[in-house]
């Protein structure tokens, strides 16, 4: 039974039972198990988990009275799985009673900025009002500023968010994201918003060996398995795709892996003399790899990965 001081508030608290209780504990273990890798990034998550965890203890106590600032960037390059954490982020916060909903809006400058004079502001507020009582997650953060266009109507949007990210922080949480050094960029060009996040975490490129694990597993959910020797063309494939230009990560193996299934699916209908059982259909073989142009020195269709996207 918990003690209560005399001003009726709590006066003590187990961390340990309330992380269970919470369910922040649910929430790092799925964490865990979704991503591969990302150590760094599991860490700042577990440290700003820990903060959220030792405030709201403080505010049950009658300690601290301001909500704090919340709002977030992620950097880092395509496929590193950015809006995977923005969604167990939201769950966390949800969670700790630090947003009312939990649901996550994701956003793209084009759902913020108007083509034409006052078509800015109302775009900008409705997506501000669904995404109210959750996460707003912007993706490539830095293309709502275009200083170069004079006709450009991203600064409108920018006034607009950047009051909201002050005067709502107790109702909603931003995450900007996109590559580290647009970002920089974007945070010095407007620097109200590099004062209202306090949260900085740097998404790391995948290992080789974390890719083949993420596409070991992405081919799991699919029921689909590697026989041995297409497991080592893929791991030869990954350490050549990644060398190339426009290499997005886990959503460029995501798309080889399509392709590889697209030629697997041509082989049998070719190649199949008679009826197939389930091992045939499930299985990705050595050829269904290797007829990639990676290996001829050519570029996979990848249009995913290109520049402009940056999650």
């Amino acid at each position: 039974m918990t003690q209560e001081s005399e001003t009726g508030h709590p006066a003590t608290v187990d961390l340990a039972a309330e992380y269970e209780a919470s369910g922040v504990g649910e929430v790092m273990r799925e964490l865990d198990e979704a991503l591969i890798g990302l150590a760094p990034v599991k860490q700042r998550i577990r440290e700003t988990a820990a903060l959220l965890l030792v405030d709201k203890a403080r505010r049950d106590m009658g300690l601290a009275q301001d909500t704090p600032t919340l709002h977030m960037s992620f950097t880092g390059n395509p496929g590193t799985g950015k809006t995977t954490v923005a969604r167990m982020m939201s769950g966390l916060l949800h969670r700790l009673g630090y947003v009312r909903k939990g649901h996550l809006v994701t956003v793209t400058r084009d759902d913020l900025v108007g083509q034409y004079i006052g078509h800015t502001a109302p775009k900008t507020k409705e997506v501000l009002k669904k995404a109210m009582g959750g996460v707003l997650f912007i993706d490539e953060a830095y293309y709502l500023y275009k200083p170069d266009n004079e006709r450009d109507y991203g600064q409108e949007a920018i006034e607009i968010l950047l009051q909201v990210m002050e005067n709502n922080r107790d109702d909603l949480v931003v995450i900007m994201a996109g590559y580290a050094d647009k970002m920089d960029k974007f945070f010095s060009a407007n620097p109200g918003f590099r004062s209202r996040i306090a949260h900085h975490i740097d998404f790391p490129d995948y290992t080789d060996e974390e890719l083949l694990k993420i596409a070991k597993s992405m081919l799991d959910h699919q029921n689909y398995g590697l026989d041995e020797a297409a497991a080592k063309a893929l791991a030869e494939y990954i350490t050549l795709r990644r060398r190339q230009p426009h290499f997005a990560n886990a959503r460029s193996i995501r798309n080889a892996l399509d392709r590889a299934r697209l030629r697997q699916a041509n082989r049998l209908f070719s190649e199949a003399k008679g009826p197939l059982d389930a091992a045939a259909l499930s299985t990705i073989c050595e050829p269904d790899i290797r007829a990639s142009r990676v290996f001829k020195g050519g570029l996979d269709v990848d249009r995913a990965a290109r520049p402009q996207a940056a999650e």
